[in-house]
């Protein structure tokens, strides 16, 4: 879920608590992979004895992204970082305490160990170079003795890189080579495989041990059917001669059973003849079934175009049926543009009661009518027409209920939805909600549709409370969601804008969590939808749960959760 993390720092560091701070520093760009050591400090050996202010209090070795701390000692990153991992950290050197919030990174320090001397890495190898720490990857892309791996994917030797060219020519066995039959290009170990099996201008012997010793492989085929020492089949197999013998001999079987093949050929065609009869025969009884199948297909012939007829008709009342609908959906659209406009809300309802109170009314009469009727035919048609009005009236009160509901819906919508790309989410009774997270009873909360502009896109925001996925029981999942719209046809697909999520702090210090990102073109999540809503993206671990509920986040057991969609660069539909 997600997806599209392009993730930006849209809340300056300082706003943030120590602990976020400081995961912050650790996203900061770091040098090559390799050039740094793997905990501690710098191994490499130095052409002078470094200073002790460059020394880690901690590993003694010479320090590695350098932090210094409230007293003034320096430690490696990775050192200070096991030291505030354990209780009660307290410093090495003068036992004094140590406070996250209050360490720095030492760019001075961090600049001059940078600029000191050191041998190459590759000195055990013969290299006798000397540089500055800050230049030892450079100097290692191009030292000849520095150990590289074959560049051929399947070899996973390593050597020196002035040994590669010899090694590519002469030594490694997966080195490309040229097969001297057919000039195909193939790996070194795949060549005697190729001349066994595959190589069609490679020389073979025949496998029926005749005189020609040697045939290309792409000949041996043809040569099959002229090899004097091949088994074949006589020809008249398909008369039923059965026999097998060499190519050089069947000359001479042709030659022997001529009379033989011609016997069996006498028979075969006596069969024929007598099948052909048979086929005659049941062909003329089928000849006389013709007539009565012809008048059947004239019959059908002739319903298909009746059927054919009325479907027509059918398909023409259906069109007539269609533009009717159509002009009554255009009518009625207008008749409820001119209701919204010169009936308002207000006067619906009271139309609704004075209908009810009057339908009321109607019913009282048509009860006193009906206890006092005494059969008199003026009676009954008072009451029969009585009983219609009512009728009447109660189908325009049902009609006017569902219409009031559907404009009570529309109007609750319109008075929360915002049009400027903006929403400030206000969630109540947080410990409820968050225990039903917790009891797997309501997994996430959706917010109330906002939008980028009366025709813009269409979205909300999710909030898993006990966290999804990497953040499940531990933080705050936020996302942002993707609404299908009604004006989707007129906008730019995919969804590019920027989008930041903000936890509110209800404080007055007012420092506020969030993160900001640029949705992926090539996420789904950003796509036009096609169903109501696309996948969720957003941050599975937006804020961890201590420091939502040990803050001034959360106030009357309610918090706010603000999303801003930027809308500056949005065109006009």
């Amino acid at each position: 879920m997600s997806a599209g993390r392009n993730v930006e720092q849209q809340i300056a560091l300082q706003q943030r608590p120590p602990s976020l701070a400081m995961s912050s520093m650790a996203q900061r760009p770091r040098p090559e992979p390799g050039f740094l050591p793997i905990h501690g400090g710098f191994r490499d050996r130095f052409v002078t004895t470094p200073e002790p202010k460059y020394c880690c209090e901690a590993c003694r070795l010479v320090l590695c992204i350098p932090r210094q701390t409230e007293c003034g000692h320096r430690f490696c990153e990775s050192c200070i970082t096991d030291l505030l991992s354990k209780p009660n950290p307290v410093c090495p050197a003068d036992l004094e305490p140590l406070f996250e919030d209050k360490i720095f990174r030492d760019v001075c320090c961090n600049r001059e160990i940078m600029a000191l001397k050191v041998y190459c890495r590759s000195e055990k190898n013969g290299c006798k170079e000397q540089m500055s720490l800050q230049r030892v990857m450079d100097h290692l892309e191009v030292c000849p003795y520095f150990e590289v791996p074959c560049p051929l994917g399947k070899c996973k030797e390593k050597m020196m890189r002035k040994d590669m060219p010899e090694h590519l020519s002469r030594k490694c066995k997966h080195r490309e080579i040229t097969c001297e039959f057919c000039n195909h290009k193939m790996a070194l170990t795949e060549l005697q495989k190729h001349k066994e099996t595959v190589c069609p201008a490679f020389p073979v012997a025949c496998p029926n041990h005749c005189s020609f010793s040697s045939i290309l492989r792409s000949e041996l085929s043809s040569h099959q059917h002229d090899c004097p020492k091949a088994q074949v089949t006589c020809s008249f197999i398909r008369f039923g001669c059965t026999y097998k013998g060499l190519n050089q001999e069947m000359r001479e079987h042709e030659t022997s059973f001529a009379s033989e093949h011609l016997r069996m050929m006498a028979v075969r065609n006596t069969t024929l003849e007598a099948k052909v009869e048979d086929v005659k025969s049941e062909l003329m009884e089928r000849y006389k079934v013709l007539p009565s199948l012809s008048s059947r297909l004239a019959e059908v012939e002739t319903q298909y175009e009746e059927m054919r007829e009325k479907n027509r008709q059918l398909e023409q009342k259906l069109v007539s049926m269609q533009m009717l609908m159509s002009a009554h959906s255009e009518k009625l659209l207008e008749v409820e543009m001119e209701l919204r406009e010169l009936r308002p809300l207000r006067a619906i309802r009271e139309e609704v009661e004075a209908l009810r109170g009057s339908v009321e009314s109607m019913r009282s009469v048509v009860s006193s009518l009906d206890a006092g009727r005494v059969g008199s035919g003026s009676g009954s048609h008072t009451l029969g027409t009585l009983e219609q009005q009512l009728s009447r009236h109660d189908d325009m009160m049902s009609v006017h209920d569902i219409r009031l509901a559907e404009m009570d819906l529309k109007l609750q919508v319109l008075e929360t939805a915002s049009f400027n790309g903006t929403l400030i989410w206000k969630i109540r009774d947080y410990k409820r909600r968050k225990q039903e997270a917790v009891a797997s009873k309501t997994l996430s909360l959706y917010s109330q549709p906002f939008y980028t502009g009366y025709f813009g896109y269409k979205m909300c925001a999710r909030v898993y409370l006990n966290g999804d996925g990497m953040g499940k029981g531990t933080h705050l999942s936020l996302f942002f969601v993707v609404m299908r719209g009604e004006y989707d046809a007129l906008l730019p697909w995919p969804f590019k804008q920027k989008v930041t999520l903000m936890l509110m702090d209800q404080g007055p210090a007012r420092k506020h969590l969030g993160d900001a990102f640029k949705p992926d073109p090539h996420s789904s999540s950003f796509r036009r939808p096609t169903g109501e809503m696309n996948i969720a993206s957003g941050c599975p671990l937006f804020v961890a749960q201590t420091v939502l509920e040990n803050g001034t986040y959360i106030k009357d057991d309610t918090i706010f959760i603000k999303v801003t969609v930027d809308t500056s660069d949005l065109p006009d539909p």
